[in-house]
């Protein structure tokens, strides 16, 4: 299910999904370029450039799918037509400020090109030469025009002819295989499996005037059956030569005598590694490796960038999934304790049949993983001066011995014996009125983001708190799957309601209440009328003197139910963290009672479920949310259960000379239509026929008769439609247009 399908979303224009029209599946957002407005995204087939503020103004499309011959070899290979045998783009890399280097998977055979972008202003001459020359439609050649300073400016997003060379090394050839990249200063650096049958995983190096690297070729202490997630250079001090990028990815790890266990893992290696002089010669020299500990394995990161850029804070998303036990988990990582664990000890075994321990032995000068040229080698330019020793402990020792632990050493949030997994994780920096807050926002296997925030607490425990979770697919998140793109707004402040107790509640650091609404949180509003409370939530300190609108728009509303049958009264409240309950008050009663759970009593996150309907459940149903001693009503609903007598001689007996009898005779349940019902109504006058009346016209109009009663006005529209017609002058055409009217 794609992250990007809710209705709620697009009613409040904080949510748009990607409408054009493309045979294509397989989105992936790889590429943000802020500097032109743009997103690239890869599909099957397709490159495409979105505008980052509406991606659905002026789409550039590029149609680049694999020749016939080529797609014909690859099912003669025995893969499938459509979900192998085409050109599955995994990576886009901006190559400089003009062009990009894209790579696609092409029908398992890896091809990579550049591809122009940019903006050109041109005279009206050349516009014209340039549309008589013409591409095969607007899509594939983004020839959009605008005015800019009495300049028409030409938006330029298409494939650089002749410039197809091989992508092996830089892109999977199966496109289910992930595959990490990073362009630097030319050189091109990619996590992938770069044979046919995806069993040769490799780090290489590419492109550029350096010397191609990989790791060391089926050697499974590098690297053992990897999924690769996420690749970040950091720097580690003041000196380029220090700089490293690193690796993020899960692989299998085996002790002799137990089942493989999937362990997640950080690794590194320095930018200006050479390889070995006569060990190791075009492979890595400085590759190291850790593991990652959280409450459960396998992880998708995202970064935080801080003033410090060596310093960034690490965020993993964690889950597990077997008979016994399913969670999730979202881990904190510091750079300080990343580094603490790759200068510590490595680890080692003597053979196959013996248990990892710590390297307790002389380590080599200069330490293994020390990049050259660096702040602790000033003197070695290149890995190929390193002494053989050094090189051949690196070969033998790619793994520390501890692993690296979360912040506080325990998870974030974590997810038990819930029906999802996560699966993605974006942070988000927010500025509130009582400090700054990061906002995760996490993406579900079930096709759900949700938007969490931690904070802090007196006993140094944490709390973790759901603004909210939706459907869906800078202030903008782009959600991708498989299917679609959606654009998402970070925030929606006026969903949380139109009294300053909800909007305090919310404890959404984007919002809060400027004195008439719940608006988006500035730090350059006005103090005076600006109501906030992240850390404690309290809108009995917040919001004095706005706390008497709270019930102000209690939904008051009648619904209909029939002896026997059930009925669902709705009620959800705002927050995720309220408390719900729900009272019934009798008619003639002044007592009220609070319904619980039984037999025929449901209580549900949405609403109470009445099973079997008495005519003792009439009355007078309350709904009121609680939270940090704050009691707001939410609904008040007048339940009427009408007799199943009077609702069965109504259908029954007026059925007469409108359905046949052989209807009646079969197990078939026959429900009459609008235009029949109003037919009914002509040979009926059962006393309860008024309300049956309101009942079902309630039903046919909104679909639902939660929605509330007829008004009075309407009710006596319906007593004139009682009266004796001669329906054969009526057509049913004309039932249709009313209906129709009603439904728009």
């Amino acid at each position: 299910q794609p992250l990007c399908s809710l209705s709620v979303w697009l009613s409040t224009g904080t949510a748009h999904h990607f409408a054009y029209l493309l045979n294509t599946t397989d989105y992936r957002i790889l590429r943000m370029d802020e500097d032109y407005d743009r997103m690239y995204i890869g599909s099957k087939d397709h490159i495409l450039s979105l505008d980052l503020h509406d991606i659905n103004k002026d789409p550039h499309i590029i149609h680049w799918p694999v020749s016939e011959r080529r797609k014909m070899e690859c099912l003669v290979s025995g893969k499938d037509a459509n979900e192998e045998c085409a050109n599955f783009i995994r990576l886009i890399e901006p190559w400089n400020r003009t062009q990009l280097y894209v790579c696609g998977t092409g029908a398992y055979n890896p091809v990579c090109t550049f591809v122009n972008r940019g903006r050109r202003p041109q005279t009206s001459m050349y516009l014209q030469m340039a549309q008589a020359r013409g591409r095969a439609s607007r899509a594939a050649d983004p020839s959009a025009v605008h005015e800019t300073l009495g300049l028409k400016v030409q938006y330029i997003f298409h494939l650089e002819p002749g410039r197809v060379e091989s992508g092996k090394g830089k892109c999977s050839y199966d496109p289910k295989l992930n595959s990490v990249s990073a362009l630097i200063n030319g050189e091109l650096y990619a996590g992938v499996y770069v044979d046919f049958m995806g069993t040769d995983s490799a780090i290489f190096r590419t492109l550029g005037t350096k010397t191609a690297m990989r790791t060391d070729q089926y050697n499974s202490r590098w690297l053992n059956d990897p999924t690769f997630i996420h690749v970040h250079l950091i720097p580690d001090s003041a000196e380029r030569n220090d700089d490293k990028l690193y690796f993020f990815f899960r692989e299998k790890s085996s002790e002799m005598g137990q089942s493989p266990v999937t362990q997640s893992r950080i690794g590194r290696i320095c930018l200006n590694d050479d390889g070995g002089h006569c060990c190791l010669v075009n492979k890595w020299s400085t590759f190291l490796k850790a593991r990652l500990i959280c409450s459960v394995p396998g992880t998708d990161d995202s970064f935080v960038p801080t003033q410090d850029t060596k310093n960034p804070v690490i965020y993993g998303v964690f889950s597990v999934s077997g008979s016994v036990f399913k969670g999730s988990a979202v881990c904190v990582y510091s750079m300080a304790d990343i580094r603490m664990v790759f200068n510590g000890p490595f680890a080692h075994k003597e053979g196959p049949n013996y248990q990892w321990v710590a390297y307790t032995g002389k380590i080599p000068y200069p330490r293994p993983g020390t990049c050259p040229g660096g702040t602790f080698t000033p003197n070695m330019k290149s890995t190929k001066d390193y002494p053989d020793e050094v090189i051949n402990f690196m070969r033998n020792h790619p793994a520390m011995y501890n692993p690296v632990y979360p912040v506080h050493k325990r998870p974030l949030v974590v997810r038990t014996n819930v029906d999802y997994e996560f699966t993605t994780v974006a942070v988000d920096q927010v500025a509130a009125a009582d400090g700054n807050y990061e906002v995760l926002f996490l993406g579900t296997d079930k096709g759900t983001v949700q938007k969490v925030i931690v904070l802090p607490r007196d006993d140094l425990q944490t709390e973790e708190l759901v603004l909210e979770e939706v459907e869906v697919f800078k202030q903008q998140m782009y959600v991708s799957s498989m299917v679609g793109l959606t654009q998402l707004a970070l925030h929606r402040c006026d969903m949380y309601g139109e009294a300053c107790a909800d909007c305090c509640l919310a404890r959404d650091p984007y919002c809060a209440w400027d004195g008439k609404s719940c608006s988006r949180y500035s730090a350059s509003q006005k103090r005076r009328s600006r109501r906030q409370d992240v850390k404690y939530g309290n809108p009995i300190r917040q919001c004095r003197g706005f706390n008497s609108n709270a019930n102000k728009n209690t939904l008051e509303m009648v619904q209909y139910g029939v002896e026997g049958s059930s009925t669902f009264l709705e009620c959800q409240a705002r927050s995720p963290h309220a408390v719900i309950k729900w009272h019934l008050q009798r008619d003639n009663s002044d007592r009220r009672k609070e319904m619980r759970s039984d037999g025929r009593v449901l209580k549900t996150e949405q609403g109470l479920l009445l099973r079997s309907l008495q005519p003792s459940d009439s009355g007078m149903y309350q709904c009121t949310a609680t939270e940090k001693n704050f009691k707001h009503l939410l609904v008040k609903l007048q339940l009427v259960v009408l007799s199943s007598r009077a609702v069965n001689n109504a259908l029954v007996e007026g059925a007469g000379g409108i359905v046949s009898s052989s209807l009646h005779s079969s197990s078939t349940q026959w429900t009459p239509s609008a235009g029949q019902y109003k037919d009914l109504l002509t040979i009926l006058s059962q006393p309860e026929m008024t309300l049956i009346n309101q009942y079902c016209q309630d039903y046919w109009q909104f679909g639902d008769p939660l929605l509330g009663a007829l008004k009075a006005k309407d009710l006596k529209e319906l007593k004139e439609q009682k009266k004796p017609r001669n329906r054969r002058h009526h057509g049913e055409g004309e039932e249709e247009e009313e209906q129709e009217e009603v439904e728009t």
